[in-house]
């Protein structure tokens, strides 16, 4: 045998070599596999949000030829809001619409000041599509390596009571009324210092406590979710417009680096059209909440618009230094300027 021969490749070699070089090349012309992103929300299937999401996923979908789909979790079912925004930011959840979690970022008090807007049209230039709060809350998020697709607005918050109020529109008066507050800062601040005694408790515990007398009441939600969570324990509610409740739709931003680029064109024009249609259907939902409510026991208090100025100046005066101070006075009152003036 020749030297030679020994480096010479077999006939079989040969024909392996040219099978591999047909799968690859038949490879290079299919279709990239079809990417399904899971999301999550906070509300029951059913919910308004719930059939918003179907919605983007339908549009998703035919905008890429059925190539991104939306695999939809709702009422927590990968984990609470806090929970969940961690995972997304490690990629291990690819989206969700849900609140800003303050335990990620202390800075994300920001978008939860009460008071910061006093009506629709004025919560929609602070929140809104290129909005200073808006565009801090966007820095915010990619920090995390979330990119945040669009606002999802709900409602001007208020008070769930289990009994009658007392002075509802008067926020120097002490009332003795014990409310449960969410494990944040500016809830607590608020409860105090508008006549109540606020009582820190998870989600997850607020009923039974409310049910039991262990509170009297709860603050930190609107009238769509005190009638899905708290309806059979609200004889009173009170429209204070405490705050501006806004949910964000968010991916991480990694699995959206990997969608092409029409694909990223098309789920961000989706969203703008989730976002522009919410707008245009939150306040009308308000008042139908408020309105089942009342058609399930509950009185619905009147505040007039005197009481919840004077409110809301309180709270500016006395909550928001504290809030800025923990989040850093010079950040956020650049902002706040931008946004009320």
């Amino acid at each position: 045998m020749k030297l030679t021969s020994m480096f010479t490749p077999s006939t079989k070699l040969k024909k392996c070599a040219q099978v591999v070089t047909l799968a690859m090349a038949a490879l290079s012309v299919l279709p990239a596999s079809a990417a399904t992103l899971k999301i999550s929300h906070v509300r029951p299937q059913g919910t308004v949000v719930d059939t918003d999401i179907k919605q983007l996923g339908e549009e998703i979908k035919t905008a890429t030829d059925g190539d991104v789909k939306l695999r939809v979790y709702a009422a927590n079912a990968l984990g609470d809001y806090t929970l969940v925004q961690e995972r997304i930011s490690v990629g291990a959840i690819d989206m969700a619409v849900q609140p800003a979690s303050t335990a990620t970022d202390r800075k994300m008090q920001l978008g939860l000041l009460p008071y910061l807007a006093n009506d629709w049209q004025q919560a929609q230039q602070i929140y809104g599509d290129g909005a200073p709060v808006r565009e801090a809350m966007e820095k915010l998020f990619a920090k995390q390596d979330i990119t945040l697709l669009a606002a999802y607005p709900v409602y001007f918050g208020g008070i769930s009571l289990n009994r009658d109020a007392k002075a509802p529109g008067q926020p120097d008066i002490n009332k003795g009324i014990k409310l449960r507050v969410p494990p944040i800062k500016s809830f607590q601040l608020l409860a105090d210092n508008v006549g109540y005694i606020g009582s820190p408790l998870p989600f997850s515990e607020a009923f039974t406590a409310v049910q039991t007398g262990v509170v009297d009441g709860v603050i930190g939600s609107g009238a769509e979710g005190y009638y899905a969570s708290f309806r059979d324990v609200t004889k009173t509610y009170i429209p204070l417009n405490t705050h501006f409740e806004i949910w964000y739709l968010m991916i991480n931003s990694e699995r959206l680096d990997d969608l092409s680029d029409s694909e990223q064109q098309a789920l961000k024009a989706a969203a703008a059209n989730f976002e522009n249609r919410r707008w245009e259907n939150a306040q009308k939902d308000q008042a139908a909440n408020e309105q089942r409510l009342a058609d399930n026991g509950a009185e619905i208090i009147k505040v007039s618009p005197q009481q919840l100025a004077q409110t809301a100046e309180k709270v500016r005066s006395t909550v928001w230094p504290e809030i800025l101070e923990d989040i850093g006075a010079e950040w956020g009152q650049e902002i706040l300027d931008k946004a009320l003036n």
